[in-house]
């Protein structure tokens, strides 16, 4: 039997207080919604502070504590850099896109109006699919992460986190949308920030010599400039996190929030600062536990350094930090998810419509929070379904973010151009244990690929991802210049 950090009935306590204080809060700052819009935008007037505090607190789910600390234990400050730069970089891109789309759709709801103006239905629908199952994913792998939580800390098993988890927040998310989701998410920022810091004072504090001379000395590699790891899953997690983050609705949704430009400008800038440091922080844990410990399992390796000295109230700090990352990312997730359901769902089915969607939606949103309670009590890699996720909107990125810049686009060269770069990614894409994947190991033997290939399966799956729709834009483009 594992170690228990705390015993199951505080874990549970904690966990539920956590989760009523956000249901409270949810029911006292909720008032009826007038309309879908308000439901799903507010009443577009977010000043600086709720938009930041928003933005930084939807985009850090529990993910944080397990994803950059584990991608550092393989792949040093590179992975570190790349992943802190990935996660702020979509800030830096919607600063930019961002007040366009809101110039030319001024009460605009969802990316996809845009995508709709540019391509057309038929790249509608699988636009839709990717950003959909990019959001299921992403909400899976926020659930197993608690899951995984209670499990190490408690024993609690996976099925019962997942339940209370999902309940939690359908307790309030349903009844007052993305307006409720602003409000709980300045408290769930508040609580963020001051345990991350907690967390750097402790963890410093723990160790008797200069952080920097702990991970050269124990892993060399980590900043070793030669080491080809720390360039290739650098770049790997800055593609697959940034590219990713630009098709996520609960970002967009918060882009037509914004009071102004400025407003929205400003609240992007401070949020991708504080996001970076913060993923940063998380990343470079993963270097310490590792120099300390080479035989850490890295999805727990800030766990090890924050729990080794068993200390209760320190596990309840990490367990309400675990929680309000998880309520204010997954609140984010379903209402996003319900937002494109009431905007776009009749381009799924023609009966998502009319006066009743919201309550069609709400049993469609119960029905895949179901599906969601059964795969994340699996336990599946949080990293890896976070890859998965990601590689999909990649193939998308490029060909979709083009139409900002040029105003006609064809749309079956855009669909051929999408549909490419998946499949040949996913060729790429490396199994669990990142040692093969379709072709690289299954079809064709590992024998007939270079070293660099085959050892940096991950990198070539997003860069092809990202290449091939590239070149088939190009291509079409420069056909059309001669004709």
């Amino acid at each position: 039997m594992e170690e228990i950090y705390l015993s199951p009935k505080i874990s549970l306590i904690v966990t539920v207080t956590v989760g009523l204080f956000f249901i409270a809060l949810g029911y006292l700052n909720s008032k009826k919604i007038i309309n879908n819009k308000n439901y799903i935008v507010g009443e577009r007037n977010e000043n600086t502070f709720s938009l930041t505090s928003s933005l930084t607190a939807s985009a850090l789910g529990a993910w944080i504590l397990f994803g950059p600390a584990s991608a550092a234990t393989w792949g040093g400050i590179g992975a570190v850099i790349g992943y802190a730069l990935g996660t702020a970089a979509p800030m830096w891109f919607l600063y930019n896109f961002g007040p366009k789309i809101r110039k030319e759709f001024p009460h605009g709801l969802t990316l996809i109006e845009f995508i709709k103006k540019r391509f057309g239905s038929e790249i509608v629908k699988l636009s839709l699919f990717l950003i959909l199952f990019y959001l299921t994913i992403f909400l899976i792998a926020e659930v197993t992460a608690i899951a995984f939580l209670l499990k190490f800390i408690s024993e609690i098993p996976l099925w019962i986190t997942s339940g209370i988890t999902l309940i939690i927040c359908l307790g309030y998310i349903l009844r007052g949308g993305f307006k409720l989701s602003i409000i709980t998410d300045k408290y769930q920022f508040i609580f963020v920030i001051l345990i991350i810091v907690l967390s750097v004072f402790l963890i410093l504090d723990g160790i008797n010599q200069p952080i920097y001379e702990l991970i050269k000395q124990n892993s060399p590699n980590a900043f070793d400039n030669k080491y080809l790891p720390n360039y290739s899953s650098g770049l790997t997690f800055f593609i697959a996190v940034a590219a990713t983050n630009l098709f996520h609705q609960g970002n967009w949704q918060r882009v037509f929030s914004a009071k102004s430009n400025s407003i929205l400008k400003s609240s992007l800038i401070h949020s991708s600062i504080v996001i970076f440091f913060i993923i940063f922080w998380m990343g470079y844990t993963g270097l310490i536990s590792y120099s300390l410990n080479p035989k850490v399992i890295p999805d727990l390796a800030f766990f090890e350094l924050m729990l080794n000295k068993k200390n209760s109230l320190v596990v309840i700090a990490v367990l309400i930090l675990a929680m309000s990352l998880t309520l204010s990312t997954i609140d984010t997730l379903i209402n996003a998810i319900a937002s494109l359901i009431i905007v776009n769902g009749n381009e799924i089915n023609k009966s998502l419509t009319g006066k009743e969607i919201k309550n069609k939606t709400n049993l469609l949103i119960l029905f895949l929070c179901t599906i969601v309670f059964l795969l994340a009590s699996k336990g599946f890699s949080i990293l890896y379904l976070f890859l998965l996720a990601d590689l999909f909107c990649c193939a998308a990125v490029v060909t979709i973010f083009h139409a900002f810049f040029v105003k006609k686009t064809n749309p079956k060269s855009a669909k051929y151009s999408i549909l490419s770069g998946l499949f040949i990614g996913l060729l790429f894409f490396p199994n669990q244990n990142f040692e093969n994947s379709i072709l690289v190991g299954k079809l064709i033997s590992k024998d007939f690929f270079h070293t660099i290939i085959s050892n940096n399966l991950l990198f070539f799956s997003f860069l092809t991802s990202l290449l091939v729709p590239l070149i088939i834009i190009i291509s079409y483009s420069f056909r059309n210049s001669f004709r």
